[in-house]
């Protein structure tokens, strides 16, 4: 257990903010932030998900995301997994209202309590720039996914949270934060495969650090387009090999 922090399931947890934890279960945070990202990375799959999946949702806080994941995805099992053990009673008060039975598990992300290849979507929704493991949480992710399972990462970039307002308002580790390009080549490192066919950037009013959007929204600025812009948001739809690369099958006959 932390020692700071002794009532968290993991010795790196970064505690957020009390506005942090309020924003976290705001009907802004629910209609604008998780419902648009879970429908943008749906959109970027090559074909059609898996029917009925197993699906972990890694970081799940306070179970917000549940009604969205079974709107788009339609999963037979759905798994919760957080290191905050009140975050965990409220997403447990929140399938209930729902009806719904989720799994739910206090755990690391970088030390799964979850069978290897056993999951056929893993739904990571601004939960990984929250992380101190980095590494180690992918590659837990890469492990319990299924052969030719995915992995629906959905994140904030340096760019948006090392910003004035951003660290005033919530709390991160710093040190750890990167651009969507580092993003990127970690989960391609990892062993995931995926295309720009497979990613997106959106540039939501939200992750607007210094105006919020609000000069485009009244028509006084366009915003730049990709590729001249400091990206603050990245989606990506990642998809673990059906065959494991040739360092993981062992020596040949």
């Amino acid at each position: 257990m932390n020692g700071q922090n002794p009532q968290f399931l993991s010795d790196s947890y970064v505690e957020e903010t009390r506005f942090g934890f309020w924003f976290l279960r705001s009907q802004t945070w629910q209609h604008h932030v998780l419902r648009v990202a879970i429908n943008d990375l749906r959109s970027l799959f090559d074909g059609e998900p898996p029917r009925n999946p197993v699906l972990l949702d890694a970081g799940c806080g306070q179970g917000k995301s549940f009604q969205y994941l079974r709107q788009v995805f339609a999963p037979k099992r759905l798994i919760g997994v957080d290191a905050d053990p009140h975050s965990l009673k409220l997403s447990a008060e929140e399938a209930r209202r729902q009806q719904w039975e989720v799994e739910l598990i206090g755990s690391d992300c970088a030390t799964l309590k979850v069978a290897d290849a056993s999951v056929d979507l893993l739904f990571c929704h601004q939960t990984f720039h929250h992380l101190v493991e980095q590494e180690k949480a992918l590659a837990e992710f890469y492990r319990v996914l299924k052969p030719g399972g995915y992995l629906l990462f959905a994140e904030s970039t340096e760019a948006y949270i090392d910003t004035w307002v951003i660290r005033w308002l919530f709390r991160h580790p710093m040190h750890v934060q990167k651009s969507a390009g580092q993003y990127l080549q970690m989960i391609a490192r990892q062993g995931f495969e995926f295309t720009q066919d497979n990613v997106s950037y959106p540039y939501l009013w939200w992750s607007r650090a210094k105006d919020f959007g609000l000069l485009e929204r009244l028509g006084l600025r366009q915003p730049p387009p990709v590729g001249q812009r400091e990206e603050t948001l990245v989606n990506v739809v990642a998809r673990k090999p059906l065959d494991p690369p040739v360092d993981e099958q062992g020596p040949s006959a």
